[in-house]
């Protein structure tokens, strides 16, 4: 039996956040922000991270020059909750109407951006903000004004104001122009596949066409900085390049599995940081409101529930940096279906709670699954009856028609069907979170330390 040493009890403290605030920033000192945000892209496809297919020399430079966070993840698997978590320094599940896809942020509830705004910095984001939210209630986007282009946001800008811009590129999200990545130079045999998906050629095909589209927002990240190299403002600049969930494939976008919650992470700022760590502390993206407001010189306010990274940022150390940063919480509300689930990952386990296990994640399939040409059409229409919690692929055309295919057989009822009420995996033996132990009698003490532990965070993590 596996023994869970950890005192959990003191590791619950981890999420409550520090306001004991120290200002070190004085208004001509206050470094300019700059947030380079994917569109679902997953630890660890990055050259950096030892993906060996796919090529990524700016983030892979960001790492040489800056600090890398390797157990990164989001609070929630959907880009409108993500990044609402991100912009509010918030967990998504605080946020009401906010905590779901489409959904709208209170006009009441501070952002990072807004509180920036007020010190005098100039803010504002260009491509994706916190779509596919409509802004209903605030009228403007929780990351500031729309910008055509970082260019045309620092016109604007007046003489002397820091900046705080939010670049949220449309990659890699789908859809993709089919064998893109083969026509980048790609190859499907280097592929590593990823937990749960099938080793065939077409889903060799499609990574490949993900990994172009992972190289793009690389190649769009390097523009935006070759800009601010230009202007001989890089070195007062916190650069943050990641991802708002992970990668568009069943078991990935939408789970709480780690290929859809753990995202790579990179922070540089000049000479600010010691160069080229590696932090293992567990971080959640919620964390970096409160880190851009202590480096304004701003007190974070007390709804924060993330903690500011500047610990982890000023520390001269590789590895742990703070011991209780043991774990993280992620959830999920409404994607495209409703399914409210709840996870606590710390080194060792997933526990993974499902609130409603007689709904179906997908959604319920209706009729034999549908075949598309996706060299004539992209984005398949009609593919909300099938399973569209999993966006329209070819992997997932593959596996929906192929559902006792042994390779399709193990991990799609993780892919496509209703959830059990429990999931615990071992980590240590089970890295792709393969094998649910939930039911195990082995587990059994495991299982009872995890599920206390997640009541006791979540408690937490709702309080006021």
């Amino acid at each position: 039996m596996i023994v869970f040493l950890k005192c959990f009890p003191a590791s619950v403290c981890c999420l409550l956040p520090l306001f004991a605030f120290v200002s070190w920033a004085s208004a001509a000192e206050r470094p300019n922000i700059l947030v380079l945000m994917a569109d679902d892209w997953s630890w660890p496809h990055a050259q950096a991270l030892g993906d060996k297919t796919v090529k990524t020399p700016t983030f892979d430079k960001l790492v040489r020059e800056g600090v890398l966070f390797e157990r990164a993840f989001v609070s929630s698997p959907s880009c409108t909750p993500s990044r609402m978590a991100i912009a509010t320094g918030q967990w998504h599940w605080r946020l009401g109407e906010a905590q779901n896809l489409g959904g709208s942020l209170a006009k009441d509830i501070p952002t990072y951006a807004d509180l920036l705004a007020k010190a005098g910095y100039h803010t504002g984001f260009s491509r994706k903000g916190a779509s596919p939210s409509k802004h209903t209630y605030r009228g403007t986007d929780p990351f500031g004004p729309r910008f055509k282009n970082f260019e045309v946001f620092l016109s604007e800008r007046k003489k002397g104001a820091p900046f705080c811009f939010w670049y949220g590129s449309g990659a890699p999200h789908r859809p993709y122009v089919l064998n893109s990545g083969k026509a980048a130079g790609l190859q499907p045999e280097e592929v590593e596949l990823p937990p749960g998906l099938p080793d065939h050629p077409t889903v060799r095909n499609d990574l490949l066409d993900y990994y172009a589209a992972v190289q793009l927002f690389d190649r769009e990240a390097h523009g935006i900085l070759a800009q601010l190299k230009n202007m001989g403002e890089l070195e007062n600049t916190i650069i943050v390049m990641s991802g708002d969930n992970g990668m568009p494939f069943p078991r990935a976008k939408a789970t709480l599995y780690d290929t859809g919650t753990r995202v790579p992470l990179v922070v540089r700022w000049g000479k600010q940081v010691k160069a080229e760590r590696k932090v293992s502390d567990f971080v959640s993206l919620c964390d970096l409101g409160p880190t851009f407001l202590e480096a304004a010189g701003i007190e974070p306010p007390k709804t924060m529930t993330g903690r500011s990274l500047f610990p982890q940022l000023k520390s001269k150390h590789s590895g742990w940096i703070d011991p209780d940063r043991d774990h993280v919480l992620t959830g999920m509300s409404r994607h495209c279906f409703p399914y409210p689930r709840q996870a606590l990952r710390t080194e060792r386990f997933l526990y993974v709670r499902n609130k409603n296990p007689e709904n179906w994640m997908t959604g319920r399939r209706k009729g034999p699954p549908q075949t598309f040409d996706f060299s004539k059409r992209h984005w398949p229409k009609g593919a909300e009856a099938f399973c569209f919690n999993v966006d329209p692929s070819p992997t997932k055309q593959y596996m929906l028609s192929h559902p006792n295919d042994p390779s399709v057989k193990a991990s799609w009822p993780q892919a496509f069907g209703p959830y059990p009420p429990e999931e615990l995996y071992d980590l240590q033996k089970d890295p792709g979170q393969i094998s649910n132990l939930a039911h195990d009698s082995k587990s059994a003490e495991d299982l009872q330390i995890m599920r206390k532990w997640l009541d006791t965070s979540w408690s937490v993590s709702t309080s006021f």
